[in-house]
């Protein structure tokens, strides 16, 4: 996804009609690189939205600064500079803002988990956002596909990470940035931006799983939706051993910005199985996808029927046969749940389904 970070476009006729005034000119310039600016800033901000704003305040910038770009750059590269350094700028503000308060706790009591982590703040990323990227392959100086970057355990990844360091692994190994055109970017030296790639590289490589790309079902085939199609069947049916059977030995059930995280099939089936609806065949899911993979929009049915009212958003990351599935069949290496209800418009789900 995205053209390749060296590729060179200092815009032509279009930059000088643009820098004459002409504001469809500058669109011409610069819409093609909506869709993977939005990207970037999302994984740099953890957010949907504010990626979107982001990028509208970089494109605003861009049009108003277009008379100090210099040719010697293309296009792209300065407007991933733009977007990067406002992308900095609002980590930086949030900083020194409150946090949002957390979600209240479950009205049940939850299983000792087994690690409490710091309250992570990120959101899932709508497959149909994906639509209007180009296709086209990183630069050469990429560590990662473009399926590893999007997925979720990477953005979760980097939002535990400082945010200059989040930059620049973003920057370097998903989009292939030289060193030298990053450090342009950050206004850093060459060397401070190599010592802070290796601490991000370093911190992100301890928390990423291990790598199986190789033997992952792959997005949309038939083995990801009957994965997912078995997943939502054992959690509609309450079916905890069914739901055991489907993860990796490892896996793990998360529910961001809640700290609580749980790890392996005895503790994840012990949270399941504490769920006050566990056992009642009240859940109903609807499938949906985010960050490259199957996706749920979850709904509880009222007491004595009725409507199901909307209970969240369920992201699953995949995991390849050597995770612990029989051949060809893949299992679920993690499964996320946020509960913030105002995400599932993004994905095209209902809030409610009728009885």
């Amino acid at each position: 996804m995205g053209h390749a970070a060296g590729a060179v476009r200092t815009g032509g006729p279009a930059l000088e009609r643009a820098r004459a005034g002409d504001g469809e000119a500058f669109r011409e310039l610069a819409e093609p690189y909506r869709s993977e600016l939005q990207l970037h800033c999302y994984r740099i901000l953890g957010s949907v939205q504010d990626a979107e704003d982001t990028v509208q305040e970089t494109l605003l910038a861009a049009w108003r600064g277009l008379g100090g770009f210099e040719s010697r750059a293309s296009v792209r590269a300065w407007l991933y500079r733009i977007a990067t350094n406002r992308c900095l700028n609002l980590l930086r503000d949030a900083g020194r803002r409150p946090r949002p308060s957390l979600p209240a706790r479950p009205p049940f009591d939850v299983p000792e988990p087994t690690r409490r982590a710091d309250p992570s703040w990120y959101e899932p990323y709508p497959d149909a956002l994906l639509d209007g990227l180009p296709d086209a392959a990183p630069g050469p100086e990429a560590r990662y596909e473009a399926r590893e970057s999007l997925a979720l355990a990477f953005v979760a990844g980097l939002q535990r990470l400082p945010p200059r360091q989040r930059a620049v692994l973003v920057l370097r190994d998903v989009l292939g940035f030289r060193a030298a055109e990053v450090a342009g970017m950050l206004d850093a030296s060459g060397v401070a931006v190599n010592s802070a790639l290796q601490r991000a590289r370093a911190t992100l490589e301890e928390r990423l799983p291990g790598r199986d790309r190789d033997r992952m079902p792959l997005p949309r085939s038939a083995r990801e939706r009957a994965l997912a199609g078995r997943f939502a069947e054992v959690l509609e049916n309450s079916d905890v051993d069914g739901l055991v059977a489907l993860l990796t030995d490892d896996a793990w059930l998360t529910m961001p910005p809640e700290p609580l995280e749980y790890q392996g099939h005895a503790a994840i089936a012990a949270f399941y199985r504490a769920l006050p609806w566990w056992g009642g065949r009240a859940l109903r899911l609807l499938p949906a996808r985010a960050n490259g993979g199957p996706a749920f929009g979850a709904y509880l049915r009222e007491p004595g029927g009725g409507a199901a009212r909307a209970y969240g958003l369920v992201v699953l990351t995949l995991a390849g046969d050597g995770a612990g599935g029989a051949a060809g069949e893949g299992r679920i290496a993690a499964v996320t749940r946020f509960g913030d209800n105002g995400l599932l418009p993004r994905f095209g789900l209902p809030l409610e389904l009728p009885g």
